[in-house]
């Protein structure tokens, strides 16, 4: 994972201190763009541990199209959690609970996980239902049928709805490209904590290449990573400093087992092979 170091150090050494939402502050640099060539090996992070289960977990509650963190809850993936606790936090049913009551309420009861767990029209509702098209179905069907096409896009980012969602899509769009046996992709992304969220995305991104390639027999091919406002927030720069003297190790393998359909896959279908790391990194997520 050369190139995402490389990434890293670049932005450390020339962003521009911004101010942020979360009020954290970052240093920032504007439009960027990596290339991770899935031939080589799978672009999971090996300079800190990475967290693989809640990547898969994470990308096939997408494509469930599902937008309740409760699922993710159900298998101890926390990562989507502190946005419904903070819309909890501002309703009349709050009574002062912790996080972790929050997340217990979840885990066992239906009716409170239903009404509270929601994060709204977020990415698996973009994905599987924007305003009434099934993007990702009719992507799948073009890229069978029309592998040429260059319109093989998929969009997160539905202006209508944004109101309705605890988070605007950070990933906001993503394009497919057929070259040969292989499948390409593309991903823009508009924001991209570079220390904490971006080893998540690139890896999730790379896994659903990985998918993708699979249910419309190609081999996974590149994913390239474009980013708008790539950033280190203030708070993690001396874990960043860490992680730049750390070096990588021999990128894991993925393999996909009992694959009928993209629809059908399960998390223990997922093999990560051979991953090779170095100690956990802790940092603050910034909500």
């Amino acid at each position: 994972m050369k190139q995402y170091l490389e990434l890293l150090k670049y932005v450390s050494e020339n962003g521009i201190k911004r101010d942020d939402r979360t009020k954290t502050g970052t240093i920032s640099v504007f439009g960027t763009q990596t290339r991770y060539d899935l031939k080589n090996g799978f672009p999971l992070v090996t300079t800190k541990k990475i967290y693989w289960k809640g990547i898969v977990h994470e990308l096939l509650w997408f494509i469930a199209g599902d937008t309740n963190i409760k699922y993710l809850v159900d298998n101890k993936v926390n990562i989507w959690n502190e946005w419904p606790y903070e819309t909890f936090k501002k309703s009349s049913s709050y009574n002062g609970e912790t996080l972790e009551q929050f997340i217990e309420k979840i885990q066992l009861d239906d009716a409170f996980a239903a009404k509270f767990g929601e994060l709204g029209p977020v990415y698996g509702k973009q994905w599987r239902n924007f305003d009434g098209v099934d993007q990702f179905m009719e992507l799948l069907n073009q890229i069978k049928t029309n592998p040429n096409s260059r319109r093989l896009i998929l969009s997160a980012w539905n202006p209508k709805e944004i109101p309705k969602m605890a988070l605007p899509p950070c990933h906001t769009l993503f394009q497919f490209y057929v070259q040969n046996d292989y499948l390409n992709l593309q991903l823009y992304q508009r924001s991209g904590d570079l220390f904490l969220g971006v080893p998540f995305n690139i890896a999730s991104y790379s896994l659903l290449l990985e998918l993708v390639a699979k249910e419309c027999n190609l081999k996974a091919g590149e994913f390239i990573h474009a980013i708008g406002d790539a950033h280190i927030y203030l708070n993690h720069l001396e874990q960043v400093k860490l992680q730049l003297t750390r070096t990588p190790h021999k990128l894991p393998q993925v393999k996909i087992n009992n694959f009928k359909s993209i629809f059908e896959v399960k998390a223990s279908d997922v093999e990560l092979i051979d991953y090779e790391h170095d100690p956990l990194i802790k940092g603050l997520v910034s909500v």
